[in-house]
């Protein structure tokens, strides 16, 4: 199948790739059993005929009758007959399922909407689900989004899909929304997968989850790979006790940079730039495994229904499925500053948006140039009214704004951490590779100025100064923001071979950092707390569990450490002291 995915990324391959020792990987997997994962589909169709009548459910932006050709072969090939009933068929009409999400599509506002309060059986008919009979003759396969739904008591296959895959479709054209016939805006099309359809596939997946028998990773549409649910389940809990890293992948944007592109090979070099790495981004996140040097991945929001509790420890009663912390990679080597933006405080974001928390933030400086800057807090003579002035006239007359009449401009070192609670004015300035610790939510920001430039494809990139203004918080000026907004490092614990600094956050961040640095190994306690790691400087380490599970990583990977593995060990591979740093909840 050709042109079906709008993108420069590689698609992820099925064998792991060869790399040199303490390379970035960029399709990092953990290690299971051999056996489990299987790429034959005539086994597959063999259990299928087995069951009589069965349910191939799945994520959206499957192709599902490739998937139906594909099995078809094989029961031609048997000489058995195979009724096929497509899921939507028992859909309401297009117009009348526009009419259910309308509301939380924020109307022409490009980016935003709120999120969806009901569930996936809203978009089908459930008279003509309860009229569904099977054919007693043959083979019965009810298969596509929310097939589960017309046939809840039947063996459930199903296909997932990595979100990274399914925005490269919807940018092509071939993955819709639900109930819909083609894209006819990218923009208003991805806005209704992120507040509606990602909302009620991510609550249908959840509860199916116990009863799928067969997980397929769909995202190679010629190299269908599967295991069994049971494996599945199983894999899913000995992951949530041990540590593992989400596969990260990356983007171009306007103000990206050259570090990613220089620094992480297996990438595509044939882009403009790298601006983000999705590190641990987790509704964007999938988490690869490897058996018989096959790859399989998985969507991370499995992980949290199946173990979440194992994952978050005692933040599982606030955040329940949701994963708090957000690691991501911001590179604007010899790129460009980003746009000067704030994020929403938590009553408006919940108000607003549906979100049960908000897009908390720091900057952590993995690496600077010497000249680089950061933006941040306002400067101690900022007059709101003259601001805004300056901006609106930007926006409307095409007019640059002197940005540092306004707002403080602050020198960028490495290992730095600048503090960004919600409603506080910020922007990384060029020449930085920032990594972003922060709380999940990542659409949220409200961009009041973005020097004048296009976006990739020419285009200017939303400016949101109204929301901007009814978040900001103008009190965060002058040595308010020194004192308040820029981390101050002390050392908790030292030794001859090791120091734990605490890097305090924010009283507004529900999270807090630490950095480990360590001659030749260290062992932490997680204390019921979930922790997010990345080595910052140093070339490899190794990751030992309480239960013995060995995992290597390397410089700027990200780590999570269920709360659930009690203690790890870290072991530096490195000449130099390592330096890791790890953010967990408060």
């Amino acid at each position: 199948m050709k042109n079906y995915r709008e993108t420069k990324q590689y698609l992820a391959p099925v064998h792991p790739p060869k790399l040199s020792e303490g390379e970035y990987n960029i399709y990092p997997a953990y290690p299971i059993p051999d056996g489990k994962i299987f790429d034959d589909l005539e086994p597959l169709s063999e259990i299928i005929i087995s069951r009589k009548n069965i349910v191939i459910d799945g994520y959206a932006g499957v192709f599902w009758e490739d998937l139906r050709n594909q099995l078809s072969s094989f029961f031609v090939n048997k000489n058995i007959e195979v009724n096929w009933t497509p899921s939507e068929i028992f859909m309401l009409a297009e117009e009348d399922i526009f009419s259910k999400v309308f509301p939380f599509l924020g109307g022409d506002d490009p980016v935003f909407g709120r999120r969806y309060t009901g569930d996936l059986s809203d978009f089908f008919d459930h008279e003509e689900l309860s009229e569904y009979r099977p054919d007693d003759e043959k083979v019965n396969i009810v298969y596509g989004v929310g097939a589960a739904l017309i046939k809840s008591n039947w063996p459930i296959i199903y296909v997932d899909l990595p979100k990274n895959e399914l925005q490269f479709r919807m940018r092509a054209g071939t993955a819709l929304n639900i109930g819909t016939t083609q894209v006819i805006n990218k923009q208003q099309s991805y806005k209704r997968f992120y507040f509606v359809d990602c909302v009620v596939l991510n609550h249908h997946k959840a509860k199916i989850l116990p009863k799928i028998e067969i997980f397929i990773d769909g995202q190679r549409p010629d190299e269908l790979i599967w295991m069994e649910g049971e494996a599945f389940r199983t894999v899913l809990k000995e992951i949530s006790e041990n540590g593992f890293r989400p596969r990260p992948w990356f983007e171009p944007g306007a103000w990206g940079g050259q570090w990613i592109k220089k620094n992480i090979p297996l990438l595509n070099p044939d882009v403009p730039n790298y601006a983000w790495s999705f590190e641990l981004i987790t509704p964007e996140n999938g988490i690869m495994i490897s058996s018989d040097d096959k790859l399989l991945e998985f969507s991370f929001d499995f992980l949290m229904v199946a173990a979440g509790k194992n994952i978050l420890g005692d933040a599982y009663e606030r955040f329940g499925i949701e994963f708090p912390i957000r690691f991501d990679f911001l590179d604007t080597f010899d790129g460009g500053n980003l746009s000067v933006q704030c994020h929403p405080r938590p009553d408006y974001i919940k108000e607003q948006f549906g979100e049960n928390f908000t897009q908390d933030e720091t900057y952590y400086i993995l690496d600077a140039e010497e000249n680089a800057k950061c933006y941040l807090g306002f400067q101690e003579d900022i007059d709101p009214v003259l601001f805004r002035e300056a901006l609106e006239n930007s926006q409307k007359n095409g007019v640059a704004v002197d940005i540092p009449k306004f707002v403080q401009v602050h020198d960028s070192h490495k290992h730095d951490l600048f503090l960004i609670p919600n409603g506080t004015i910020h922007g990384s300035g060029k020449n930085n590779m920032v990594l972003e610790i922060s709380s999940t939510p990542y659409i949220f920001t409200f961009k009041m100025y973005d020097w004048l430039r296009m976006d990739l494809d020419g285009k200017p990139r939303p400016i949101n100064i109204e929301h901007a203004f009814q978040n900001l918080y103008f009190d965060r000026k002058g040595k308010k923001v020194i004192d308040e907004l820029i981390s101050k490092p002390h050392t908790i614990e030292k030794t001859d071979s090791y120091e734990i600094l605490h890097l305090p956050t924010h009283q507004d961040h529900f999270y807090d950092v630490h950095r480990l640095e360590f001659d030749n190994k260290i062992e932490i306690a997680t204390q019921n707390k979930c922790h997010v790691l990345m080595l910052v400087e140093g070339n490899s380490m190794t990751f030992i569990s309480e239960k013995g599970k060995e995992l290597r990583f390397n410089y700027a990977e990200t780590i999570v450490v269920p709360a659930a593995t009690n203690y790890y060990t870290l072991i530096n591979h490195s000449e130099k002291r390592a330096k890791v740093v790890k953010a967990f909840v408060k």
